[in-house]
Formats: C-alpha cells, sequence, structure tokens
C-alpha cells in the first residue's frame, strides 16, 4: 500500500488538461522485474526455490527471446546460472541453497531499440532458506564483557558536564536545545527536544543515531519525537558542531573523513566504532539526568550504522529498555569465516581468500553478533532487505539469532538497503507500543 501512495498522489495533483506530445512519459523499451514465487520469499534447506520473471517491451508482455540469470548465495558466487525462455512476458527460474541463508537472483534481458542498437535491462530478487537457523560465525570472545567494562570505566572517569543551548524549534509546543559533552575521545554532539511544560518523570527517552556519512544532528528529528511526547535526542555519529552550513560537513566527508571508520582498525581500543559506542553511553548519561525522564524506558533507533549503533548501545548499556534496528550494518565481520559476505563497513580486508587476522579479532568486540547477546532489553524491532548487498540479510539474521529478549523483524522482500515507508512505520509503531503511546 504504502509504494502505491507516491503515485496515487501524483495522479491527484495531476493538471486536468492533456499534455503536449513532448511532455508525455515515453513507454520504457523494455522492462524487467523478478519475485520469489512465495509471497513470504521463504524456503527450507535443500528445497526449491522458484522465482517469476516478468519481461515487458514497449509496455506489452515480451512475446519472446531468452533471459540470462545468475544464482548468488547472498553476494557469493554459485554454480547456479543458465538462461531461459520468455513466453508470454513470463520466465522462471529455478535455484536452491543446501544450508540456511539468502539466495539472489540477477537477471538480465535482451533486445534491440528502434534503431537495432542493443539494450540490456536487470532485475533482482532475493529469498530466505530458514533464515532463523543461519548460526554464528565465531563465539564471542572470553574476556569480551571485561573489555567493554574497562572501555566504560574509562568513560566514567571523565564528567558527563552537559552543556545545553537553547535554540529555535522547529514544531509549536516543543523546546529544543543544542548540546554536547566530553566523552572518550570525541565529545557528543546532538539536538534534544521535549515538550514545553513537560513534568518531571514524565517523558521516555529516545535517542536517534545516524546511518554512515559526514552531518550534523537532525533538530527535525529531535523535534518530531518530542511532539509524540518523548525526551528526544538526535545525534551524529563524530560528535561533530551542529548548525555548521553543509559545506562544512561535505569538506569534512571528502576530507579529513573521509576514511572514518577504517581508523585504528586493528586496534580493538582505538578503532573508530568504539568509541562511536562509548558516545552512545555518554547520551543516554545525559539524557537520564533530565528532570523530565520517566525513570523507565529508553529507547534507541537507527538504521544502516544507526542501526549498527542501536544494537550496540543495547548491548553494553543496561538501561536501554528497547532498541529499533533498520539494515543495520556491523554484523557478522567474520562472515567470510564461514563462507557468508560480512555487513558494512566490511572492516575486514580478506586477500588471497584470507582475513586479515589482525582487524578480524579486533573487531570481534564490535561485532553485532556479540552485542546482541548482551542486551537485557524488554524487546527490539528489526528490518531486512531481501537484496541488501551493501547489510546483506545474512549477516543481519546472524545477528538476529543471538537475541534471547522479546524480538520481532519485518523482511523487506523487495527492498536493497533502502529503509521503505512500511520498514519506517514499522520501527515507529513498535517503539510507540513499547512506551505506551
Amino acid at each position: 500500500m504504502h509504494r502505491l501512495l507516491p503515485l496515487v498522489v501524483a495522479l491527484l495533483c495531476a493538471p486536468l488538461f492533456a499534455q503536449a506530445p513532448s511532455q508525455v512519459a515515453a513507454t520504457p523499451a523494455l522492462t524487467v522485474a523478478a519475485r520469489a514465487e512465495r509471497a513470504d520469499a521463504t524456503y527450507r534447506v535443500g528445497e526449491k526455490v522458484t522465482f517469476i520473471v516478468s519481461v515487458e517491451a514497449k509496455g506489452q508482455p515480451a512475446a519472446g527471446g531468452l533471459i540470462d540469470w545468475v544464482i548468488l548465495k547472498d553476494g557469493l558466487p554459485t554454480t547456479q546460472k543458465g538462461f531461459a525462455p520468455v513466453v508470454d512476458g513470463k520466465a522462471t527460474v529455478v535455484g536452491s541453497l543446501d544450508e540456511p541463508g539468502f539466495l539472489q537472483l540477477k537477471v538480465t534481458a535482451h533486445r534491440l531499440d528502434a534503431r537495432s542498437k542493443p539494450l540490456a535491462v536487470s532485475a533482482m530478487a532475493g529469498a530466505a532458506v530458514e533464515p532463523t537457523k543461519i548460526p554464528r560465525s565465531l563465539p564471542v570472545p572470553e574476556d569480551f564483557d571485561a573489555f567493554w567494562a574497562g572501555m566504560k570505566q574509562k568513560l566514567a572517569a571523565v564528567p558527563v558536564a552537559p552543556k545545553l543551548v537553547s535554540v529555535q524549534a522547529p514544531l509549536p509546543g516543543v523546546e529544543s536545545f543544542d548540546v554536547t559533552a566530553p566523552a572518550h575521545g570525541l565529545q557528543i554532539s546532538g539536538y534534544m527536544s521535549k515538550p514545553v511544560g513537560a513534568k518531571p518523570k514524565s517523558l521516555p527517552i529516545i535517542l536517534t543515531v545516524h546511518g554512515a556519512g559526514v552531518s550534523d544532528s537532525s533538530l527535525g528529528g529531535s523535534a518530531n519525537w518530542a511532539r509524540k511526547g518523548f525526551l528526544a535526542m538526535d545525534m551524529n555519529a563524530h560528535g561533530l558542531p551542529n548548525g555548521k552550513p553543509k559545506q562544512f560537513y561535505a569538506d569534512l566527508k571528502v576530507g579529513a573523513m573521509k576514511d572514518y571508520r577504517y581508523e585504528h582498525k586493528s586496534d580493538r581500543e582505538k578503532a573508530y566504532f568504539t568509541g562511536m559506542m562509548l558516545r552512545l553511553v555518554r547520551a543516554i548519561d545525559v539524557l537520564t539526568a533530565q528532570p523530565e525522564w520517566d525513570g523507565r524506558h529508553v529507547v534507541v533507533s537507527g538504521a544502516s550504522q544507526g542501526g549498527y549503533q542501536a544494537i550496540a548501545a543495547a548491548g553494553i548499556d543496561g538501561r536501554v529498555t528497547f532498541f529499533a534496528a533498520g539494515v543495520p550494518a556491523g554484523c557478522d565481520h567474520s562472515g567470510m569465516l564461514v563462507n557468508r559476505i560480512a555487513g558494512w563497513p566490511k572492516i575486514v580486508p580478506v586477500v588471497d581468500g584470507k582475513p586479515d587476522m589482525a582487524v578480524l579479532e579486533a573487531y570481534r568486540y564490535l561485532d553485532c553478533m556479540n552485542f546482541a547477546t548482551r542486551t537485557k532489553a524488554a524487546g527490539c524491532y528489526f528490518t531486512v532487505g531481501f537484496i541488501d548487498t551493501t547489510c546483506p540479510p545474512t549477516s543481519i539474521y546472524a545477528t538476529y539469532n543471538q537475541l534471547t529478549i522479546p524480538k520481532e523483524i519485518y523482511n523487506d522482500i523487495p527492498s536493497g538497503h533502502s529503509h521503505s515507508p512500511a520498514a519506517r512505520e514499522g520501527m515507529t509503531n513498535a517503539v510507540m507500543k513499547h512506551v505506551g503511546k
């Protein structure tokens, strides 16, 4: 339903007169779509997985021809590939997988255009094979808890000392602040918002965190959650000052912070993501010190790198009562050891089939699979895209399967590394349900 909304709005808002021929969008010469035959795109190990491919030429079912196809094991090559005939605009591809995981079909249709030039159009589809049985690739390090206890002790030695500067709220009935506080290494930096006149101990906390990239915090994001009745902070991942011109962040993105994710990648204490996760703890320090906090609810929510942070926060900070992780990064860094694709940032180099063990060992302490085993939150909500090549679904399920708390996952079957309207709505609804709103 959500995917139809933009089309419905466009039709309702269209002018009530005929467009000139030059303004009418031309029908594509060739279109291709693919999907698993089953609505839930879920199969058993060893079972035949059937994909249906649709091919149209100038808006009509293609009368014939061939497609070429290849089936991947969540990004890794298999021996499954070939050609299939197109009959009345349809073709069928069948594959299988002999272990829990995901299959991805890549299909390409070919034809000649009006000038006899070759056209090639491709599509992808995904299918799950007993995904809730995908195992972890390595055990939790024996000193995992000791490591994070030590890092949190170092953070605790730094006084919280938040600085709150009042800023103009973008919504009525909300007051907002630019917040900074020292941490272990980089400071935290975010926008905090709350309803005007909120009473002491009346508001649940939500900390929203960002995907990969370089930007300031979202004032509108925190204000929107405040309007829903939260003590809300939106925090950028890097402790950057807020409210600077866009060019400030653009210059950092291509300059000093271009490769931030690779900093000290073989040192578990100095690794960039270690500091990022400690900043989450410091943000929660600041939020739980506010008199409006209800003393019961602490939610962390984000997508991609933000999902990575949400899982990590729940794993290292017992104050987190719920987390929402959309297409989370940081999952299964050691996946290559069992012939799987690791999730973003795909931090472990692999040369001639051999992983860099120094990086792999360091990032075992920064793996969502391991954070997931430690959370005591009351619940969580995940989303996963079946054709996501950035944060592969196998890596996400390898993490999801480690959770022993109440959990829910939204299988975003046609999506890649995106946060579809349905996925966003699911995350929001799960958060609201947790706090009883």
